[in-house]
């Protein structure tokens, strides 16, 4: 079993990746500059943790060969012998902890987010405002030099290796498709012309750097974009691209513009694997395959069908630096798993931010996040047994604090006991095992089915109390909001109330979308089957069809009921919802024909239903019921009393903010926060 960690959004000299959106050149080069100010530390011991927990070999984040190549302004480039010993802190710290590493070479082409970007034919991207220069013959040769220059200081830094990225949508994927490739001269029109410059690319880079230094190529398998390649086409490249030299090929699925999820949470363990079992029937060197593998359980089930030779996860081990060790050691319940939602990760990049990781906010901050062991023994109480009373009680144990939990519900989870039943999110499960098993390990005492009070707290003798009290559904003013029609989504998700045929939903938020998504699905979620989610998405497993979907119609189940959502406001339906996720959200509702009310004002509910006014005029809809989703208040009516007592309290998670329904905020908090007690 071998595995390869692929943490792209991390570090001074990882910034860029995935189409990074920057205000102003001058934006980019101050937020680089402020990386850069922390050094190469927090990069190296983020990659040697990883090293240390078992890794077998790291891929870095996308450095260009180029400046032409950046993803955006100033972002990772890899030109100068003064690039190659700056990363060699990173390779010096891999490979005393007795890991590999290679760096990848990605040339961002028409994605890169910035005025110098080019491409092979002067097309723009849908996802950057700035349309490419044309290569002109000279460039494709310069760039040619530019990927050899890189992959030489690459070996000068001693990576063992360097990864080409060939794969979703970047340069040399452009140069492959018709889509983005118009050329008329020995670079585009036939195949065999199109496919020229990775080829080059491979051949030289291994003419350049010896028989022993891995070259691995990230072959596009499966585009998912109107244009892309046929099967027949990513063959071709698959073997032109072992005679070159490559080591190893790696599986890239979908270009960044494709509007068909790869990685979200709502896309099945292992959904793309069957597509590197295909061409490993072509090609003779190991293959690598990808995309929403999280669990060892998973891992080896590929391994042992036969359907790749190597594994490659990058979010799992933002998740748990130690998920090869506790794999190897059967320690499976023991992994902090990752849940696919993208919050703290790829969401972090879009908005200039460290990536890190909702169940881990440790990622990416390892040198000034730790658990150290305390030096002073407390007895603390944390009250709410969501998950940031989760996070808090649990690293506090951890650190060697007495604590005891409590929470007025049955069992532990909070919120995420009703995500978990949102289609899509059944992940969720996975966080409140990690959680319990930690409550197991750290011996935390847990008193649930008690509704603490001030006086239980106090007679307790605790030195300190974390109030992770969560939220209430706010209540709105609106005649007849006491109508047996209304419910509020606890009453859908926690209490499973029955709801009717016809359904308003008040609120577009996160909230609104999952009581939504749970509504309109029946029977088991397509999440747990590859392929009735396949058949959703419109791919076809057979890639008879170019690209995997030209001329395939997805196949969505029809919704058990009528949804009709609700908001106050102008603009678009979950505007907050994450921003590589989001419109998965509001594609799924569309495919289960939920209609989209905006711009209301809500009059009042009655027996018919719900009346309200649009465009000055006034309306009625027909429904069995209102589900009211429009947000939440903050539960802390312990805080007063127990301040008043002279009682240190501390408050986190929804019982601080509660403006949505935030866990990376809340784990965020808790953990930070147990850290210093």
């Amino acid at each position: 079993m071998f595995f390869t960690s692929d943490p792209k959004l991390t570090g001074p000299e990882f910034i860029g990746d995935d189409n990074l959106h920057l205000t102003s050149p001058l934006e980019a080069k101050e937020k680089v500059i402020s990386y850069k100010k922390r050094g190469y530390d927090f990069i190296k011991t983020y990659y040697a943790e990883r090293a240390k927990g078992g890794v077998g070999l790291i891929i870095s984040g996308g450095i260009a060969p180029n400046v032409q190549g950046w993803t955006g302004p100033f972002s990772a480039r890899m030109s100068t012998k003064k690039h190659a010993r700056n990363h060699k802190v990173i390779t010096d710290a891999v490979h005393k902890e007795g890991g590999k590493i290679c760096m990848q070479i990605l040339h961002a082409g028409r994605y890169g987010y910035h005025p110098l970007a080019v491409a092979p034919s002067a097309i723009k991207s849908p996802i950057s405002p700035f349309k490419p220069f044309k290569l002109k013959q000279s460039g494709i040769k310069r760039t040619i030099r530019d990927f050899v220059n890189s992959a030489k200081l690459a070996k000068l830094a001693d990576y063992d290796g360097v990864e080409i990225m060939g794969s979703e949508g970047y340069l040399i994927n452009q140069f492959i498709v018709e889509r983005t490739n118009t050329r008329t001269d020995n670079y585009g029109g036939s195949y065999e012309n199109r496919m020229r410059l990775p080829i080059a690319l491979v051949k030289q880079i291994r003419e350049a750097v010896g028989t022993e230094f891995i070259i691995i190529y990230r072959l596009s398998m499966l585009d998912l974009v109107e244009k892309g390649s046929t099967w027949q086409e990513v063959v071709a490249l698959g073997k032109k691209i072992e005679k070159a030299g490559a080591t190893i090929i790696n599986t890239g699925i979908g270009w960044h513009e494709a509007r068909i999820p790869t990685i979200a949470t709502s896309v099945p363990r292992a959904a793309f694997t069957w597509v590197t079992k295909k061409m490993k029937e072509e090609l003779s060197i190991p293959l690598v395959t990808s995309n929403r593998i999280n669990m060892p359980e998973t891992a080896e089930k590929i391994l042992a069908e036969g359907h790749a030779d190597l594994i490659s996860m990058a979010r799992p081990f933002l998740a748990d630096s130690e998920w090869v060790n506790k794999a190897e050691a059967n320690r499976s319940d023991e992994i902090n798993t990752c849940i696919g939602c993208n919050q703290a990760c790829l969401d972090h990049v879009f908005q200039q931010k460290v990536a890190s990781c909702l169940v881990n906010p440790r990622a990416c901050h390892e040198t000034e996040l730790n658990y150290l062991p305390t030096k002073i023994k407390k007895r603390i109480a944390v009250v709410g047994a969501g998950p940031a009373g989760l996070a808090a009680s649990t690293i506090a144990a951890q650190r060697g604090h007495d604590v005891t939990l409590f929470d007025s519900d049955k069992e532990t989870g909070g919120q995420f006991n009703m995500a978990k039943q949102i289609p899509g999110k059944e992940e969720f499960y996975e966080t409140i095992r990690y959680f319990n098993k930690q409550i197991e390990l750290h011996q935390v005492t847990v008193k649930l089915n008690m509704r603490v009070t001030s006086e239980d707290l106090k007679i307790g003798n605790f030195d300190e109390v974390i109030l992770a009290t969560g939220i209430k559904p706010r209540t709105l003013k609106i005649e007849g909001i006491d109508h047996p029609k209304v419910l509020d989504y606890i009453d859908v998700l926690k209490f499973r109330k029955p709801v009717g045929k016809r359904v308003a939903v008040i609120g577009a938020g996160g909230i609104g979308f999952d009581v939504s998504e749970y509504l309109t699905h029946e029977g088991d979620s397509t999440s747990l089957n590859i392929d009735a989610w396949l058949k959703e998405w419109g791919i076809d497993k057979t890639m008879s069809a170019r690209s995997g979907i030209e001329g395939v119609t997805a196949e969505a189940h029809p919704s058990p009921r009528e949804i009709f959502m609700f908001k106050r406001s102008k603009g678009k339906f979950g505007g907050n919802l994450g921003k590589t996720t989001g419109w998965i959200h509001r594609s799924t509702l569309k495919k289960k024909k939920v209609q989209f009310i905006n711009s209301v004002q809500y009059t009042k509910i009655d027996d018919i239903g719900l009346h309200y006014i649009q465009n000055d005029e006034k309306k009625v809809l027909e429904v069995d019921n209102i589900i009211i989703c429009a947000g939440q208040l903050p539960l802390k009516e312990l805080l007063e009393p127990l301040e008043a007592e002279g009682v240190k309290v501390h408050v986190v998670g929804g019982a601080d903010v509660a403006t949505e329904l935030d866990a990376k905020l809340a784990i965020n908090q808790a953990c930070r926060l147990a850290a210093t007690i």
